[in-house]
């Protein structure tokens, strides 16, 4: 059988020089204000009496049908990509909050303001209903608008061996991230 030509799909459609995005949902958090917020969704270290906040993430049923989180259930942790909507502006260099307050670069860092403020957050999938996922472990705030969502798969999203950069020198160092993690309050079910 002859082989065919290669393909130029890359020379199909032009390079798009902006983008334009609209919400698929919606978060439903207990955090409403960044302090306090956690910096991240999972921390090596968590305190003692840690209860990872509970949230919901509402899809919005005109763009996302129910039918589109088939098999989403059996899925320990999903990632959520998020718009940081109340980030308008940012530096090229930004203060990470741990270890020496030495400026970073920040597309090296996870710091919320960036070029695009795009959020991405590894949480825990406690269940589906419908078109609502009941999260644990948010580091979002509430009424965050949800770009996408995608399954975590441990075999390829994960790397523990992985360098890090300064983040493995601060963890060899055992500088870890002191920070209001969970939720101390009671447990705030959004409807």
């Amino acid at each position: 059988m002859p082989k065919l030509p290669q393909k130029r799909y890359i020379q199909a459609v032009e390079f798009p020089h902006t983008i334009t995005m609209q919400p698929i949902g919606i978060i439903h958090s207990p955090y409403t204000e960044r302090h306090g917020t956690p910096r991240q969704s999972q921390l090596r270290s968590a305190p003692a009496d840690y209860r990872p906040a509970i949230a919901t993430l509402v899809l919005f049923e005109e763009i996302v049908p129910a039918i589109a989180l088939q098999d989403l259930a059996g899925f320990d942790y999903i990632w959520v990509i998020s718009w940081l909507h109340l980030n308008r502006h940012w530096n090229p260099t930004v203060t990470p909050p741990r270890g020496p307050k030495v400026k970073r670069g920040t597309l090296a860092t996870r710091a919320p303001h960036r070029p695009n403020p795009i959020g991405l957050s590894a949480v825990r999938l406690r269940g589906v209903e419908g078109n609502r996922l009941h999260l644990q472990g948010i580091d979002l705030l509430d009424q965050t608008p949800v770009l996408d969502i995608k399954p975590y798969v441990s075999y390829c999203d994960a790397f523990p061996e992985a360098d890090c950069g300064y983040v493995s020198e601060l963890e060899r160092d055992r500088d870890h991230e002191e920070d209001v993690f969970g939720d101390r309050r009671p447990e705030i079910r959004p409807t």
